[in-house]
């Protein structure tokens, strides 16, 4: 059974979207911001439910407090084609606090050079915004790239997560170019 629930934070309201399991509580299937490029919306037939979302709320709470440096929850794993998949892997071993590139992930998964593009189209699909830290991968020039909230809710969570000073200087960083020229 679908369920779902609104939650407030600092960025807006976040929906939440999940499957019911044993006990009632949610597999998180789903986290959008609204105004979000390829926002869930809900459907008919899904149920509202918060009180299967109550341990995602409290530590979403807790992320956005400086609390939370990583979640603990179950999430649906059935979503994306197998690459997509593994790039959602490959974002969160980014630890908090730290960003990598397009272009770094792209090695992460095998996806070198022009897979990089690939790479961008798989992070923008991410359906668990927030949770799944797409949010600390920026450019190779070491500037905010794409998300699929809006680049201002980009810099707040890496602000928030201290990342945003290393993130921005390129020279040295670990957004710094790979290749002169290059835009990932």
């Amino acid at each position: 059974m679908t369920v779902y629930a609104y939650v407030d934070g600092p960025l807006g309201e976040m929906l939440l979207v999940g499957e019911l399991a044993e006990g009632g509580r949610a597999v998180l299937r789903s986290l959008s911001l609204p105004g979000q490029k390829g926002a869930v919306e809900v459907e008919d037939g899904w149920t509202p439910d918060p009180e299967a979302f109550a341990e995602a709320a409290r530590q979403l709470g807790e992320y956005f407090a400086g609390r939370r440096d990583r979640f603990d929850l179950p999430l649906a794993g059935d979503a994306g084609t197998p690459f997509q998949r593994r790039v959602w892997r490959a974002l969160e071993e980014i630890p908090y606090g730290t960003t990598v590139s397009y272009g770094e992930i792209a090695r992460r998964v095998g996806s070198a050079g022009a897979g990089v593009r690939a790479v961008g189209t798989a992070i923008g699909r991410n359906p668990l915004l927030v949770v799944r830290p797409c949010h600390r991968v920026i450019g190779a020039d070491g500037n905010l790239r794409g998300y699929a909230a809006g680049l201002d809710r980009k810099e707040r969570l890496l602000g928030l997560e201290g990342a945003l000073e290393g993130a921005l200087e390129a020279p040295g960083s670990l957004g710094a170019p790979e290749t002169p020229g290059t835009l990932v």
